[in-house]
């Protein structure tokens, strides 16, 4: 296998892949050193969380216009505590997600993962056809901060769960918090249905590499940084 990485800390020859990782640098550069830990989850804190109740009811009993006038991606993790964790990329959060995962790692894990300042999801593809876009490939190999997890499928059709988390979300544009499961049951064995959503800039390297990064909330000093990298090994 040829010695491609999606994780700075292994060496990579894929100059595609080099020049993403080098945007990240860039930004890390620029950013002061955050003086208190608590994961990417504590810059949502000025934002509005939603839980169970008058907020959710009025969230789902009326259309809501999108928040964003830019054309930023919509990233959204999540899933029940005592579950996996899923990533969800719409290109709009009015529509369903243009790619849908659930990776092979735990919410707890997933949790510890970004308690440090800097956060790198990698994806790994080690299909060799060019005839597909890159989000289009099927089985991808995670890593996170220079850890491999495992292998995961794309998801060719949404689950109950990622169906009523993306109507749940539709109107949010940013935010953190708990949302109601689709039954107590699934509630009482898994925990709660916990989710992160974010803006996130996408950068193209080439055919065969993407970055997504996260753009910080405005009001959120000294945040956190999130990237994820998909890239199609050749």
């Amino acid at each position: 296998m040829p010695s491609v990485y999606c994780s700075p800390f292994h060496q990579m020859e894929n100059p595609a892949l080099f020049s993403l990782l080098q945007h990240t640098t860039t930004r890390s550069e620029k950013r002061p050193k955050s003086g208190s830990g608590g994961g990417i989850f504590r810059m949502f804190k000025l934002l509005p969380m939603l839980t169970s109740g008058c907020k959710m009811v009025a969230l789902l009993g009326r259309p809501r216009k999108p928040q964003l006038a830019d054309h930023a991606t919509t990233v959204t993790l999540f899933g029940y505590r005592r579950g996996r964790v899923s990533l969800a990329i719409q290109e709009d959060p009015h529509r369903l997600p243009v790619f849908v995962i659930e990776l092979p790692m735990s919410s707890s894990v997933f949790q510890k993962e970004t308690a440090s300042d800097i956060v790198r999801l990698s994806l790994e593809s080690e299909t060799r056809s060019h005839k597909k876009k890159v989000l289009e490939e099927f089985v991808w190999g995670v890593y996170c901060n220079g850890r491999k997890y495992g292998y995961s499928i794309r998801r060719k059709h949404l689950t109950d769960d990622e169906v009523h988390v993306m109507q749940s979300l539709r109107g949010v544009s940013m935010g953190a918090g708990v949302l109601p499961g689709l039954s107590e049951k699934e509630a009482a064995v898994d925990g709660e249905l916990t989710y992160m959503r974010a803006r996130f800039e996408r950068v193209a390297g080439s055919k065969d590499c993407e970055a997504f990064h996260m753009i910080n909330p405005d009001g959120a000093q000294n945040g956190q940084e999130l990237s994820i990298f998909f890239v199609r090994l050749r």
